[in-house]
């Protein structure tokens, strides 16, 4: 790629450079050893930790961050080896974390997380796919041009919605909102979102989408209903019922990467 000059904009969020070669690389903070080429992302830490404990996963390696190591499982589906990583939590880390673990040969993408709801009228533990999603956050921005939506990878989106129907899964598209600072999910921002088109709000899936386009490798994402958002106040009630679809959420992303 010929060099690039970076031209100073107003606001530096919009200074992108297209330069696949940067001064720090995951290569340098991974180890030397090789995952499968299927991955599934879930940020489901408590069920990570239940399929250890009964013996269904192993761990093959970690990634680091400084609040801790993350395990690299590895679990057998029909044949198929997968392997399950915790990406943590917020855009920065998510996309840090599939960088890191696609230097270590991953490919092939299903996340699996959670998310509120702005529509009351989705019920809670319903499943959702993204298919787009709103670029609120920063990290998605050293990835891609300024824009402000980025989709997710047709291919594997197709995978997913054919697991679902193989099960007789009902589900929902959505166009999702992602956003850096949960704490500022304000009554007209939702407002703004809501007459976009978005049905739902979380804190990865543009960065996911964006890196998976910039580093060529394909991501979908599977998200159930956990809390609402929609009101004037964020639904505690509700959230605290958030568990009831983790494990089942986790399994279908599980088929539905094996298949990728």
């Amino acid at each position: 790629m010929p060099n690039v000059t970076i031209k100073s904009e107003e606001y530096p969020i919009l200074e992108f450079d297209p330069d696949k070669k940067s001064i720090n690389t995951p290569e340098a903070q991974s180890d030397s050893f090789r995952v499968p080429e299927n991955c599934v992302l879930c940020f489901f830490n408590d069920v990570l930790q239940r399929l250890y404990e009964k013996g269904l996963t192993r761990i093959m390696g970690n990634v680091r961050s400084d609040i801790g190591l993350f395990p690299i499982y590895e679990i057998e589906l029909n044949g198929k080896k997968v392997a399950l990583l915790h990406p943590g939590v917020g855009a920065p880390l998510a996309a840090a974390f599939l960088e890191e673990i696609i230097s270590l040969g991953a490919r092939k993408f299903i996340a699996c997380g959670s998310e509120g709801v702005l529509d009351r009228e989705i019920s809670l533990g319903y499943l959702m796919i993204p298919t787009s999603t709103v670029r609120d956050e920063g990290t998605s921005y050293h990835y891609l041009p300024p824009g402000r939506e980025i989709g997710a990878t047709p291919s594997a989106l197709r995978t997913l919605t054919e697991t679902l129907a193989l099960h007789n899964i009902k589900y929902l598209f959505t166009k999702t909102w992602t956003t850096d600072a949960f704490y500022r999910e304000t009554k007209e921002k939702v407002k703004l979102r809501q007459s976009e088109g978005c049905l739902t709000v979380e804190m990865e899936a543009s960065a996911l989408f964006a890196v998976a386009e910039f580093r060529g490798v394909s991501l979908a994402e599977l998200l159930y209903a956990s809390d609402d958002v929609s009101g004037d106040m964020w639904d505690v009630e509700s959230s605290k019922k958030r568990n009831i679809a983790r494990e089942d959420v986790l399994y279908l992303s599980i088929e539905a990467c094996s298949m990728l």
